[in-house]
C-alpha cells in the first residue's frame, strides 16, 4: 500500500484554532514533521502541535524558511528535507507535516509535496485546511475582510513593496503577509494610497507576545517577520453598500 503524506494547517499560533479534523490527523499520523530553521529551535508549528500530540511523535526537519537570496542554499534545504521525509514514508504508513496557517497558502508544504512526488512516486498527498492569519487578525481586530462584491487581494510583501502599492491602489480589501522587515515601505504605501487610517496590523496572534495595532502607529521600525496587515476596502458605512 502507498504511504500517505498529510499537510495539516495548524493556524497562526493559537492552539485553540486548530480544527478538529486537524487534531485528528495529527494524532492518527505515526510521525508529525515540523519545519524549523535549525534543529535547536522550537518553531510556532511545533509549539502548536505539542498541545495535541506527545513530543516523541514530533520530528524537526530543517528548511531555509526565510532564505530569499541564496537559491542554492534554499534548494539544498528542500532536497535534504525531502530526503528525510521520504525515508520516513518508507517506514511509516502516514506522516503528517504541520504548517502554520493553511498548507495551500504560502506554505512550505507545497515544496515538500513536490519533492516527495519525485522521490516517492505513488505517495498519497492530502491536506487539511487551517485558519489563516488574516482570518484570525480580522476576528481579533474587528476588521471586516469582504462585503458584497468586494474583491480580496493577498500580497506577500517579500515580493516587493511595489506589488503592495499596486494592490492598495485597486479596489477591495488588501491583506499583506510577511511585511515586518519592510514596515517603513508598507507605511509609506498606505499613506500614499490614503488607506492608512482604517488599516490594522498584528503579529504573534493568540500568543503571549501578541500585538495588534492601528497601521497609523507604524513608525518604520522593523516588526516580526510574520506580521500581517489588513487594509479594508473603502466603504461608505451603509449596510449592504457593496451589494
Amino acid at each position: 500500500m502507498s504511504s500517505k503524506l498529510i499537510g495539516v494547517g495548524v493556524g497562526p499560533g493559537d492552539p485553540e484554532l486548530v480544527t478538529v479534523k486537524g487534531v485528528n490527523a495529527l494524532r492518527a499520523a505515526e510521525v508529525v514533521v515540523v519545519p524549523v530553521m535549525d534543529t535547536g529551535e522550537r518553531g510556532r508549528a511545533e509549539a502548536t502541535v505539542l498541545h495535541y500530540v506527545p513530543g516523541e511523535k514530533v520530528l524537526r526537519v530543517v528548511f531555509a524558511l526565510n532564505e530569499r537570496s541564496d537559491r542554492g542554499r534554499r534548494e539544498a534545504a528542500w532536497d535534504a528535507a525531502g530526503a528525510r521525509v521520504a525515508d520516513l514514508l518508507g517506514r511509516h504508513a502516514t506522516v503528517a507535516f504541520a504548517t502554520i496557517g493553511d498548507p495551500n497558502v504560502y506554505s512550505t508544504f507545497t515544496y515538500l509535496a513536490h519533492t516527495i512526488g519525485e522521490l516517492v512516486p505513488g505517495t498519497v498527498v492530502e491536506t487539511v485546511p487551517g485558519i489563516t492569519a488574516m482570518q484570525d487578525l480580522a476576528a481579533r481586530s474587528g476588521a471586516v475582510l469582504t462585503e458584497g462584491t468586494e474583491p480580496l487581494t493577498l500580497v506577500p510583501v517579500t515580493a516587493g513593496a511595489a506589488v503592495l502599492k499596486d494592490a492598495l491602489n485597486g479596489p477591495g480589501t488588501v491583506v499583506a503577509y510577511k511585511f515586518g522587515r519592510q514596515a517603513r515601505e508598507v507605511a509609506e504605501a498606505l499613506r500614499d494610497s490614503g488607506r492608512i487610517d482604517d488599516a490594522v496590523w498584528g503579529s504573534a496572534l493568540g500568543l503571549e507576545d501578541e500585538s495588534i495595532r492601528p497601521a497609523g502607529d507604524l513608525d518604520g521600525e522593523p516588526l516580526p517577520y510574520l506580521s500581517t496587515l489588513i487594509a479594508p476596502a473603502r466603504r461608505d458605512g451603509k449596510r449592504g453598500g457593496k451589494l
